[in-house]
């Protein structure tokens, strides 16, 4: 086979990423052709990050078992496995894919979207065009002289404890949306806020922007339909905190390296 015409294959049934097997867990495919059956009305999507590498990505309707070659694994576990380019890779390939199934047709008139770029699509009809939606959210590290505040979510599945967040509402920044989750889940208020990183979170559309704030006033006051525990936390007693795929942990993680 030349290797030359090799390349990447994303390929998803529902949240599953189909990975070739090895000893270490499995591998995204490489190679010249697609690795499982493409049926005639599905679309192949030739994509790229940043960097200029070129994958592809499709959906199959019916799961993966009892296969040799090739097993599945949801798109969070593949960051335990994969290199942190091929997770990236693997998260714009489920979003396109998602964002593709769920923009069939024209929010205007109803006719069919067709694609005009490889990340946009135009009605057939009336000439609309429209591109993938993120969904922008923060989250926050508040500290509070040596401590931290960390909260447990209702939704959150474990016992561990993460940092304020929410998403970012029409006609606000971000700074403002700080302020007022921050001020609407505990009732603090905070200052100093300063930007501290992103990253994507395809789950499904996702942006995390990730700020650190300084305790301003208040007492804290969960909003319970929100969070079901909050408090601030030395460096000697943190509770559980998030795996290091997110970031609440390269927040704390940071957190913790200069405390």
């Amino acid at each position: 086979m030349n290797s030359e015409k090799n390349k990447y294959w994303f390929v998803f049934c529902n949240d599953q990423l189909l990975l070739e097997k090895t000893k270490k867990g499995g591998r995204v495919p490489y190679q010249e052709e697609a690795p499982v059956p493409v049926s005639e009305w599905t679309r192949i999507h030739e994509l790229s990050l940043f960097d200029g590498q070129v994958f592809h990505a499709y959906s199959i309707d019916n799961p993966i078992t009892e296969n040799d070659r090739y097993t599945t694994v949801g798109l969070r576990a593949s960051f335990d496995i994969l290199p942190r380019n091929m997770y990236l890779m693997a998260g714009k390939a489920q979003e396109i894919i998602f964002w593709d199934k769920n923009n069939r047709y024209c929010p205007v008139c109803g006719m069919p979207m067709k694609f005009h770029t490889t990340i946009s699509k135009r009605c057939s009809g009336c000439g609309k065009e429209i591109w993938p939606i993120v969904s922008t959210a923060i989250i926050v590290l508040v500290r509070k002289g040596n401590e931290i505040l960390l909260v447990h979510a209702r939704n959150f599945r474990g016992d561990y404890y993460g940092l304020v967040a929410g998403f970012v509402e029409t006609g606000e920044t971000l700074e403002e949306c700080v302020q007022r989750e921050v001020l609407e889940e505990t009732g603090l208020r905070v200052q100093n806020i300063r930007y501290f990183g992103s990253q994507p979170w395809p789950y499904p559309c996702g942006l995390m922007v990730g700020f650190t704030a300084d305790y301003a006033s208040g007492e804290i006051k969960l909003q319970t339909s929100e969070l079901s525990a909050g408090k601030f936390f030395t460096k000697e007693n943190l509770p559980d905190i998030p795996g290091k795929m997110s970031m609440a942990r390269m927040l704390i993680d940071d957190w913790l390296e200069k405390n």
